[in-house]
């Protein structure tokens, strides 16, 4: 199976570009690995580039958990980093796949600056 890049995975999503679209959609369908990395920039580009609303990352972040030709590095990390963004919404998805990439390897808490991460519970506000 091979991986995909944040552009690659952004392209469904974003249907912007009908010949690279296309591309994304073939390659996807023959099966796709995404790392954690990977989702994390996707997100970022449909955020700060695009300017898709929480609401809608969220939307995306489900569809590709239940797509049928993808596989999420971590799903399980993936599914829990999404629960926690659809309780706090203004935090960004990233914040919370990392509280719960330390949460799965056993290193929490994970301290942060951040003042709404460190109110999740496994974060440690400095």
């Amino acid at each position: 199976m091979r991986a995909v890049d944040a552009n690659v995975l952004v392209r469904p999503l974003a249907r912007d570009d009908a010949k690279q679209v296309a591309a994304a959609d073939a390659a996807v369908a023959k099966g796709a690995w995404v790392s954690q990395l990977v989702l994390a920039e996707a997100m970022w580009v449909l955020d700060a580039v695009y300017e898709r609303t929480p609401g809608q990352l969220r939307a995306a972040l489900g569809l590709l958990l239940a797509h049928e030709s993808l596989v999420l590095q971590d799903a399980d990390v993936v599914a829990a980093a999404l629960a926690q963004y659809r309780t706090k919404p203004a935090l960004g998805f990233s914040d919370c796949l990392v509280l719960e990439i330390a949460r799965k390897a056993g290193h929490l808490p994970l301290a942060t600056f951040d003042k709404a991460l460190g109110h999740l519970d496994g974060a440690q506000r400095l």
